[in-house]
């Protein structure tokens, strides 16, 4: 995961998918050579500076800086700094321990795991992390978090066992478990006790910055916490040690990817989140001065539908929509690059445990004259299908108008409202307000992580007979290989009964400043272990 500080930058994290590489493209010329110098994790980096502050321009204003109430990537992004997990995962996606002292112990029926919490962590508030902090969290986590209530149906009981041990017992084996506690977005955020509430106030974690301000449309400052615990091991991807090297990271929301991209080139900009394609060539140009970085394998676009009410809220009229869109042209238009995006229906690669062909027959179809006639007898009544887009996320926007016009050849009716990133978290919320939106997400090892839809109550409220069926059979096996081949029936599913469509594959394209020094690329930014040049 340590890349140079003046090469352009792959993400190791997604190493499990290295066997998909063949299928993946980068960009062409300089770009694409610089791609192959990145640093080996054996060659030795000069340390990175101390102290200074960094200008982050992200995609947007978070709606929050609650990490457990929010699936939003970007509310992890920042609130990773201030949180931290029981668990993590490192630079090839293994679940590691993070505030937990170690891997838990585990019964022999699956059912316990026992976990020992790290001795002596601090928290902002200058006590030290106990057993009742971690319970207190992970009970607000199972009621909040649409992860968290996924996990919470499968738990018996959680309770602390001394001051450094919490108990957690399950109901029937649950094999994600421990990658569920891992992820930052949704996350199982350890807190100190006395600040949780149903709305946080006062955001009290252990990790190696502390909220100081939020400024509305402005700005989001965080500073080191000079007590920070940190880990002994070596760092590697979001595990081991992490050191607060900066004074203040100042998350600043850039709605415009345009300016996202002057900002980088200017110098305005230390890190510049999620930047469009079509910038490659200029954020190429402006090297040295400024490091290209591009995330292989970095997630997937997918279409969300609203299956509690609205047009679409019954299968057939989804299917009909299914039959009439065409993922090839909707990643054509997100991305115009095609060296930036695969067109395959598996929501898995191929090489990796879960790749399946299940349902593929239905992938990519843009059938207007069968849509048209599928829409017709599942009697569709002409109202508009309301698609919400975000052009703070470019290629949302340009798929959402795709989508659009597909929908219209196929006999629809569409009102297209595009908003800004955060009304559109706010308002997925309300199944009265919309019927589609597009979003997109990370690329998991552990299928359970995302999307959210696979869980409970997430915008979209997905829940049926088979969903449950397949997903219990997935979920209570713990056999690797089995689990494979479980899946399928899990994807299968989706294609069926169409809670949202996943388009397809993508690699993104962010810009540091050469200043930045020690980033490590990776799906949600982190910038501990980072400094700036002086």
């Amino acid at each position: 995961m340590q890349t140079s500080a003046d090469t352009v930058a792959t993400t190791g994290i997604c190493k499990p998918f290295a066997a998909a590489a063949p299928r993946r493209h980068v960009l062409a010329g300089a770009l694409a050579t610089a791609l192959t110098l990145v640093l080996s994790p054996g060659l030795t980096q000069a340390e990175p500076a101390k102290g200074g502050a960094a200008n982050l321009a992200m995609v947007g204003e978070p709606q929050g800086l609650d990490p457990m109430t929010s699936t939003a990537d970007l509310v992890g992004t920042i609130m990773q700094h201030v949180y931290e997990p029981l668990y993590t995962f490192d630079a090839s996606w293994k679940v590691a321990p993070m505030l937990a002292e170690g891997m838990p112990t585990v019964s022999k029926d699956g059912l316990a795991y026992t976990i020992a919490i790290r001795k002596g962590v601090k928290l902002h508030n200058g006590r030290d992390l106990n057993a009742d902090d971690v319970v207190a969290s992970l009970q607000r986590w199972m009621e909040l978090s649409p992860r968290g209530k996924a996990v919470g149906k499968e738990v018996a009981s959680l309770t602390a066992k001394g001051a450094n041990t919490v108990e957690l017992k399950l109901k029937s084996p649950y094999a994600p478990l421990l990658a569920q506690l891992a992820l930052p977005s949704g996350m199982a955020a350890i807190m100190a006790k006395e600040s949780i509430a149903p709305q946080i106030t006062e955001f009290i974690g252990t990790g190696p910055y502390k909220f100081k301000e939020r400024r509305p449309d402005q700005f989001t400052v965080l500073t080191r916490f000079d007590g920070y615990s940190a880990r002994k091991e070596a760092p590697s991807g979001y595990a081991g040690k992490r050191e607060a090297l900066l004074d203040e990271l100042r998350f600043v929301p850039v709605p415009s990817a345009n300016t996202r991209v002057e900002g980088a080139l200017s110098g305005q900009f230390q890190y510049a989140d999620l930047l469009p394609v079509e910038a490659a060539g200029r954020i190429e140009k402006g090297q040295p001065a400024v490091v290209p970085i591009v995330t292989k394998n970095f997630g997937f676009p997918y279409i969300v539908f609203n299956t509690k009410e609205g047009v679409l809220a019954q299968q057939p009229l989804r299917r009909a929509v299914q039959q009439a869109v065409g993922q090839g042209e909707l990643l054509a238009a997100g991305f115009g690059d095609n060296r930036f995006f695969v067109v395959e229906p598996n929501f898995f690669p191929k090489g990796t445990p879960y790749y399946s062909d299940a349902g593929s027959k239905m992938y990519n179809t843009r059938d207007a004259k069968g849509a048209k006639e599928a829409a017709a007898k599942a009697g569709y009544d002409g109202k508009p299908v309301r698609i919400m887009a975000s052009r703070q996320y470019e290629f949302h926007y340009n798929m959402a108008l795709v989508m659009s016009e597909q929908l219209k050849k196929a006999g629809f009716k569409t009102d297209l409202q595009v908003v800004d990133w955060a009304t559109l978290v706010q308002r997925r919320n309300d199944a009265k307000l919309w019927d589609v939106y597009i979003t997109h997400s990370g690329l998991f090892p552990e299928p359970m992580l995302s999307p959210p839809q696979l869980g409970d109550g997430a915008p979209g409220w997905w829940d049926s007979a088979a969903k449950k069926s397949t997903l219990s059979a997935f979920n209570t096996e713990v056999d690797p290989a089995k689990r494979g081949q479980l899946w399928g029936a899990v994807q299968q599913t989706v294609y069926d009964e169409v809670p949202f469509i996943e388009v397809g594959k993508f690699n993104s394209l962010s810009a540091r400043s050469a200043k930045l020094e020690g980033y490590t690329p990776a799906i949600w930014p982190f910038f501990w272990n980072t400094g700036l040049a002086k």
